[in-house]
C-alpha cells in the first residue's frame, strides 16, 4: 500500500512558509512529510536554504504528521554523532514519528569546510553502515528490484516527485523552467558542483522541455495522476509531491478534491 505526502523544499521556500504548508499539506489530507537538508540552494533563483533541524522543530508543533529528511548528508558537514543527536530530539517531539533519511550528499552542501570532496565510491562506502530505506527520484522499477534483492527486502522504498500545478500550462512549464532547471542537467554535474552560480552556468543551456521532462505542469489531473502512479507501479511505498512556485493554496485544493480521492480509491481497490 503506497502512502502519499508533501515534499517541503528548504531550497526554494523560507523557514515560515514551510511551516504553512505543512499546515496546508494535513488539511489537504496528505499523509507523511518529507523536508530537503540543504546548506546552498541549487540555485540563486531558489533563494531559500533554511537550517533544516530549527525547521523540523517548528513543524513538529504545527502538525502530527510523520516527517523524513530527504536527504541529510551524515559523514562531512555535520559530524555523525550531532546528526543522532539532532534525529533524536526530532524523534521526541514528533512523539516517534521522525526517520532520518540519508544520503552520499553533494557538492554543494558538503564542501563548505573546506574538507577535500571524496569521489562518489568512497562516500557510498562512508554512508552503508547508516542505510535503514531507500529513497529515489525517478519511477525506477529496478533499482526497487535490486534494493530488495540487496537485503532492503521489508525496508521502505520512498520517492519524491515535483508537480506544477496552475490554471494554465503554458505558465506552469515557464515556472519550473526559472526555477528549477537543474533538473535538466544531466550526468554526475549535481554530486560535484559546489556553488549555485555553477549550476547557474549549466542551466542556461537547459531548455524548457529538458527542464518539465519529468514534471507534470498546468491543470490536468491525469498529467499528475499519471505520474504518481508510475511510481507507485514501480514498487515505491511512500510518494511525496512537491509542489514548484506559490501557487501553494490552489495546489492543495487541486490535490485534495481531484488527486488525492482517485488515488485512495485506487489504493482501496488494491486492498480489496
Amino acid at each position: 500500500m503506497t502512502t502519499f505526502g508533501y515534499f517541503l523544499s528548504s531550497e526554494e521556500h523560507d523557514s515560515k512558509e514551510l511551516v504553512r504548508q505543512t499546515k496546508l499539506a494535513e488539511e489537504a489530507g496528505l499523509e507523511v512529510l518529507w523536508i530537503s537538508d540543504h546548506f546552498h540552494p541549487w540555485l540563486d533563483e531558489q533563494g531559500e536554504s533554511s537550517f533544516v533541524w530549527s525547521v523540523i522543530g517548528a513543524v513538529s508543533q504545527a502538525t502530527s504528521l510523520p516527517v523524513t529528511t530527504a536527504v541529510t548528508c551524515p559523514i562531512i558537514r555535520v559530524h555523525p554523532a550531532i546528526i543522532a543527536q539532532a534525529a533524536a530530539t526530532a524523534q521526541t517531539l514528533l512523539d516517534g514519528g521522525f526517520r532520518l533519511g540519508v544520503g552520499a550528499g553533494e557538492a554543494l552542501n558538503e564542501h563548505i569546510l573546506g574538507d577535500q570532496w571524496p569521489p562518489a565510491e568512497q562516500r557510498q562506502r562512508m554512508l552503508e553502515e547508516a542505510v535503514d530505506g531507500y529513497i529515489h527520484t525517478a519511477p525506477a522499477a529496478d533499482m526497487v528490484e535490486a534494493f530488495h534483492k540487496a537485503g532492503g527486502e521489508g525496508r521502505p522504498c520512498a520517492a519524491g516527485l515535483k508537480v506544477c500545478w496552475a490554471n494554465d500550462e503554458a505558465e506552469a512549464r515557464k515556472t519550473v523552467h526559472r526555477l528549477w532547471p537543474n533538473q535538466g542537467i544531466p550526468g554526475e554535474a549535481a554530486q560535484l558542483l559546489p556553488l549555485p552560480r555553477h549550476f547557474e552556468q549549466l542551466a542556461q543551456f537547459v531548455t524548457e522541455e529538458a527542464a518539465t521532462r519529468s514534471t507534470p505542469c498546468g491543470p490536468s489531473p491525469e498529467a499528475h495522476l499519471s505520474a504518481i502512479r508510475a511510481h507507485v507501479d514501480a514498487g515505491f511505498d511512500e510518494v511525496y509531491i512537491a509542489q514548484i512556485g506559490t501557487e501553494q493554496e490552489g495546489f492543495f485544493e487541486f490535490y485534495s478534491t481531484r488527486i488525492l480521492p482517485r488515488l485512495r480509491e485506487r489504493r482501496s481497490r488494491e486492498l480489496s
